[in-house]
């Protein structure tokens, strides 16, 4: 992909596996990131790093723009101020790379957003089938409230005549950051615990995946809208946790409540609780093959493999 790649949240775990896989490809990139000096350490000297979009004159050759900014959900409890700051931190960069689109002599011809499988929140019903991309969001539920904003957000490039897919992510799995690592040791140790009744689905998405959806929804001239960026076998996190542990030859007897978690969590807590079974209809629909579409493959990468290359 030889082509000049706008990436914010560039130093982030998918950031930079995308940034790696794309200058491989022979492709140029620049990376928005507050903490310049850092991220050009992280991503190295062919990376034309800025702290301000600003800084782009209106000739930046930008052919299409990937937009991972945010401040992380799981984290601090889901106080007022964290909660303003989950939104402020997506609303605040997407609002800067508007203004560069609408600046630029050349526009790009396409916006990568990443958002999440929270669009779909916690109904109160399960589905009766797999949710596909027409799945509803859950008004006032804030995971749900926080990814219709993202995609609200994004969605304003396309009067400026881009192309905007929304990514809706599972958990994305690899060895160098996201909820792999801790999970991983916890099953090496004989620790890894089923979440409540361990029934609610867990979408998932191994990292070679995540970034290889963001590559051919660059490259996909007919996709656009919400795409479900899990893979095609769904679990439930009681056959995840399972599965993990026997990866690395071990069981898991563990069980943490329901309840112990709300009080630790609270509402972030639904995070770990809810989820509904869903498919990837979209990236099937327009020929997107997984490299990794099965569970048990994934997790017996992960295990054994060496760190792989962010890319």
């Amino acid at each position: 992909m030889s082509f000049t790649l706008l990436i914010t949240g560039a130093t982030g775990f998918i950031g930079q596996a995308l940034v790696a896989r794309h200058l491989r490809g022979g492709g140029q990139v620049i990376a928005l990131s507050r903490d310049a000096t850092r991220a050009q350490q992280l991503l190295g000297p062919k990376v034309q790093v800025v702290s301000r979009l600003a800084e782009l004159p209106n000739s930046a050759p930008v052919d299409a723009c990937v937009h991972l900014a945010g401040a992380r959900v799981i984290g601090p409890p889901w106080t007022p101020a964290r909660r303003a700051l989950l939104v402020q931190s997506r609303h605040d960069v997407a609002m800067e790379l508007q203004a560069l689109l609408q600046r630029l002599q050349v526009r790009p011809r396409v916006l990568v957003q990443a958002s999440a499988i929270g669009y779909y929140g916690n109904p109160a019903q399960p589905p009766a089938s797999p949710l596909d991309e027409s799945g509803p969001p859950q008004s006032g539920q804030f995971q749900s409230d926080l990814c219709v904003g993202i995609e609200r957000d994004a969605l304003g490039a396309e009067a400026l005549g881009l192309r905007v897919v929304c990514l809706r992510f599972g958990v994305v799995l690899g060895r160098g950051d996201g909820a792999y690592p801790a999970q991983a040791l916890a099953a090496r140790l004989g620790l890894g615990a089923v979440l409540g009744s361990g029934r609610q689905a867990m979408a998932w998405l191994h990292l070679d995946d995540a970034v290889g959806l963001i590559q051919h929804a660059l490259a996909s001239p007919d996709l656009h809208g919400p795409v479900n960026a899990v893979a095609p076998e769904g679990c439930t996190q009681a056959e995840f946790t399972r599965a993990l542990a026997a990866s690395f030859g071990r069981r898991a007897w563990l069980r943490v409540p329901a309840g112990a978690l709300r009080l630790a969590m609270g509402e972030m807590s639904e995070l770990l609780l809810g989820g509904v079974p869903m498919v990837p209809a979209a990236a099937l629909g327009s020929g997107y093959r997984f490299r990794y579409p099965q569970l048990e493959g994934a997790l017996a990468a992960l295990a054994s493999g060496p760190k792989q290359a962010p890319g």
